[in-house]
């Protein structure tokens, strides 16, 4: 009796986060840094493409191969880079009390958007090499 009266005046003394909110602020809040990643993953590659479409109208009125080069590199770096936000914003959304459809969903959506990465980084390795081979070969 005695240990029940001790914990009935516990929780009077200290509430259960469901009974304050917390959980439902702390996934609010949580949700809320989600969409901040997500905007800031989409206006990297917004920056990007805005930045590449400059960079290429320049390339038209004097084309070579290294120019158009440079333009695809930057935009592969502005998309990598977004691409990686967005998956930052997807694990931080399933984060709080996923659920096995949520869990399955990131699986998916992680594997598309690494595979895509590691394409992109692979790519910008092989543009930049052949463009210092480039620069190597008309010093010569």
């Amino acid at each position: 009796m005695v240990l029940l009266s001790i914990v009935e005046d516990a929780r009077v003394v200290f509430p259960s986060p469901a009974e304050v909110g917390t959980e439902e602020m702390i996934t609010n809040l949580v949700l809320w840094l989600k969409l901040v990643i997500e905007l800031v993953g989409a206006l990297l590659i917004g920056i990007g493409v805005v930045i590449t479409t400059i960079r290429a109208a320049r390339v038209i009125g004097r084309p070579q191969l290294a120019d158009y080069d440079k333009a695809r590199l930057v935009l592969s770096r502005f998309l990598a880079l977004g691409l990686e936000f967005q998956l930052a914003a997807d694990i931080i959304g399933t984060a709080v009390a996923p659920s096995w459809t949520q869990i399955g969903k990131l699986a998916a959506i992680a594997v598309i958007r690494t595979g895509l990465n590691y394409f992109l980084t692979r790519e910008i390795k092989e543009q930049q090499e052949e463009m210092k081979g480039l620069s190597g070969s008309a010093e010569s």
